[in-house]
């Protein structure tokens, strides 16, 4: 089973989806700052791309906490049981497309699939959607400027929580990268959110 409908009232999201389910905009956005450096000098030692390392970083602080694996989705409440991170990519048309990548624990099979999927997603210029069996966990880069941050669209269609990110700023021995966190109400509280971020720069540290 991948996906399943699930009862809001059976759960501890039960008084979120009565609160914030109908709410004109029912979207959080948090704001942190990360050094980075650690995933700049594993980008160096090994020719892994910094973005497929963020990516898993992402995956890997999401996995552990649960409300990840819950979404709103039209007016249900869904239950998942795997996660992906989705990375755009500029494909040979110079234009951009999606790409949803299948979160794995493994470091080495995460950048096999990355480069993989990535790469035909550039040459056919065609999205790859995982969201009928994953939740997906958004990400955007804005590779031309640095940014202090950045919040996201809601259009009452796409409720998945979302990071952004431009370039690292380097301030001595340290690449300070601030990231954006947007995150849907009913799915998780401010509390989830802050473990996330916190889970997220223990796993951008463990590659020091």
């Amino acid at each position: 089973m991948s996906v399943r409908k699930i009862d809001p009232e059976e759960t501890k999201r039960a008084s979120a989806f009565r609160l914030w389910m109908k709410a004109p905009n029912p979207m959080v956005t948090f704001f942190k700052t990360f050094d980075v450096m650690p995933l700049i000098s594993k980008s160096k030692a090994t020719g892994m791309k910094f973005n497929m390392l963020l990516d898993y970083c992402i995956g890997k602080a999401a996995s552990t906490i649960k409300e990840f694996y819950i979404l709103p989705v039209g007016d249900k409440l869904l239950q998942y049981y795997k996660i992906a991170v989705n990375t755009i990519v500029k494909n040979k048309e110079n234009e951009v497309s999606s790409c949803d990548i299948a979160y794995t624990d493994d470091l080495e099979l995460f950048n096999a699939d990355y480069l993989q999927i990535t790469s035909q997603v550039h040459d056919t210029c065609s999205d790859r959607d995982l969201s009928e069996e994953y939740m997906v966990i958004g990400t955007s880069t804005i590779v031309d400027t640095e940014l202090d941050g950045a919040v996201g669209m809601y259009s009452g269609i796409f409720n998945n929580p979302f990071l952004i990110w431009g370039r690292y700023r380097i301030a001595g021995d340290k690449a300070l990268l601030p990231i954006s966190f947007q995150f849907h109400h009913v799915q998780m509280d401010g509390a989830h959110a802050g473990a996330f971020l916190r889970n997220l720069e223990v796993e951008i540290s463990n590659f020091a």
